[in-house]
């Protein structure tokens, strides 16, 4: 399958149906699933629907979810991606198994993904939104240079939003 991403460190696939219990495993840790799925237990079906979207989104727009291997070991270290957004700009996403964390590997990961996204696919602008009290993942928005526009509380959760603009909407604001 094409759309592989690699770093010095990581390998980036796109998530496949065959991947479906390690992927629900990671989506369902503790630590990914408090902020990802706002602490909320997915179902295996909500998983591979999750899996399903992400294939028809490389299908159709070159993006989706990828899982991070290390590139030594073929370890799963998590996963990176973008969410497409009907009419807007698409919403990076990631998250790391508890193992590998305060290795750079998100950092590493989703610099990865957007950089693929703004300069292959020449996407104009990047999305990401974050609870507030997720401060390593805040720590990765700023490291990827993404710029903080907004805060909102919904449903009682302070959620920060950051975006990142392609060189040409850089160049034309």
């Amino acid at each position: 399958m094409g759309h592989e991403l690699t770093t010095s460190r990581l390998r980036l696939e796109p998530c496949r149906i065959e991947d479906i219990e390690r992927t629900h495993a990671l989506w369902t840790a503790d630590h990914v699933r408090r902020f990802l799925f706002d602490d909320r237990q997915i179902s295996h079906a909500e998983a591979r629907s999750f899996i399903e979207a992400s294939l028809a989104s490389f299908e159709s727009y070159g993006y989706g979810l990828w899982l991070i291997l290390e590139r030594d070991t073929n370890q799963l270290v998590g996963f990176a991606g973008l969410l497409r957004a009907e009419e807007e700009a698409p919403n990076l996403i990631y998250g790391i198994h508890l193992g590998f964390g305060g290795n750079g590997y998100a950092t590493e990961a989703a610099g990865r993904v957007l950089r693929y996204a703004l300069e292959s696919l020449e996407i104009t602008k990047v999305k990401a939104d974050v609870d507030e009290p997720n401060v390593e993942s805040v720590r990765v928005l700023e490291k990827l240079n993404m710029k903080r526009v907004h805060r909102a509380v919904l449903e009682g959760r302070p959620l920060l939003y950051f975006e990142r603009l392609g060189l040409g909407e850089r160049e034309a604001s």
